[in-house]
């Protein structure tokens, strides 16, 4: 995936986002011409820079109603720049058909790009396989649990397992855009019942996304509506862009000081020992944070030093003269997924509730932050960001 930056012109001619926008700032582009993905048209919320802008704005979202609110991309206004891509993610037309035309029965290709939103479990849960290894079996309280064996890893005697939840296909209902002060938000809600039968309620997701100059908040808030309690987690997938394409000079700041040890880094799975960072490859807590060089990572970090909330990560590209800044609101957030191939040019940070394989045996006792809804309750989960020069 080629991210360059664009210029504000060159943007709204070419991105091929033609969804509805708030009534301020409507798309010059004919909307009959979005390309459908899962049967709905993508929405962008847009903004102009303000003029004579000093520092760096937010200036879009273009959300996939089709495919469970995911962000397929987000922009900011860099002065002297022009527009940046925050998110690594092909252009719109590329996504439709990667989304609509390539992808698995399971949507797995959404979590391949831009954002995507995780639940009710986001990262690995191993099980039981079944004889035709389409699904799975886990436990939680004596209830069993069975769930799409979607993922795999590549080496040989890589075991099967369910990956990032049941949302990715969903499609979102009650869609509405507002202005608010300075910007505007887009909200939708999915009723995802119990996910045809792979969970133990009910559930209900309020998705929403709101821009402004100064942030991009996304929040979910998990309804249980149904009769049963049930366990839960929020996260998403974030694929953060370098700008400058040189990974080697990116920074990364984690204010966390321990994390889980995998089995390898083809599976990933946990094997329930937790670690200190101190003094090790994974240690990210300076301030200014660590350069990345070619270390690669799929690491679940956890044990916040934030003083309070948030728990921010700051992601920084010197040769670009661009930064970005991942706030999690949310006291739920326990831990972060933080993703980064060497030969990749993104960072992807998951501001989660939960450990990996939460319900696995290898945990024993240790409560691996899954959140338990009785009937009747709600969960938030909340992620602020920020773009800065360093």
């Amino acid at each position: 995936m080629k991210l360059f930056v664009r210029a504000t012109a060159s943007l709204l001619l070419t991105a091929g986002i033609f969804a509805c926008v708030s009534q301020a700032q409507q798309s010059p582009a004919n909307p009959d011409n979005a390309p459908l993905i899962n049967g709905l048209k993508p929405v962008t919320i847009s903004r102009k820079p303000t003029p004579g802008a000093t520092k760096p704005e937010f200036t879009s979202v273009t959300v996939l109603p089709g495919r469970g609110m995911e962000v397929q991309q987000i922009t900011a206004f860099f002065p002297g720049k022009g527009e940046v891509d925050v998110l690594a993610s092909p252009s719109l037309a590329e996504s439709a058909k990667m989304l609509n035309e390539q992808d698995t029965p399971n949507g797995d290709l959404g979590y391949r790009l831009g954002a995507a939103f995780l639940f009710p479990y986001p990262n690995r849960i191993r099980g039981k396989l079944s004889a035709d290894g389409k699904t799975l079996t886990t436990e939680w309280q004596g209830h069993t649990i069975t769930l799409p064996a979607n993922n795999i890893g590549k080496n040989p005697g890589a075991e099967r397992h369910a990956m990032h939840g049941l949302i990715l296909k969903s499609k979102v209902e009650d869609l509405k855009v507002r202005q608010i002060a300075g910007g505007s938000t887009v909200t939708g809600i999915i009723h995802g019942g119990d996910f045809n039968g792979h969970w133990l309620s009910k559930t209900d997701l309020v998705i929403t996304i709101s821009l402004t100059a100064d942030g991009v908040d996304a929040d979910i808030v998990a309804h249980n509506v149904g009769s049963e309690s049930e366990p839960v987690a929020i996260a998403w997938h974030p694929y953060f862009n370098l700008p400058s394409g040189d990974r080697t000079q990116a920074r990364i700041q984690i204010p966390a000081s321990k994390m889980a040890v995998v089995d390898n880094y083809d599976n990933v799975f946990p094997t329930g020992k937790i670690v200190p960072v101190a003094g090790t490859p994974y240690d990210f807590q300076a301030a200014g944070g660590k350069a990345l060089g070619q270390q690669f990572m799929d690491d679940n970090f956890s044990d916040f030093d934030s003083k309070g909330l948030p728990v921010t990560v700051t992601i920084t590209d010197p040769k670009a003269k661009y930064g970005v800044k991942i706030e999690g609101l949310s006291p739920a957030i326990k831990t972060l997924q933080v993703y980064a191939p060497p030969t990749k040019s993104f960072i992807a940070v998951e501001h989660q509730f939960n450990f990996a394989d939460p319900f696995g045996k290898e945990w024993g006792k240790m409560d691996t932050q899954m959140v338990t809804l009785a009937p009747g309750k709600s969960t938030q989960w909340h992620v602020r960001l920020k773009v800065f020069v360093p």
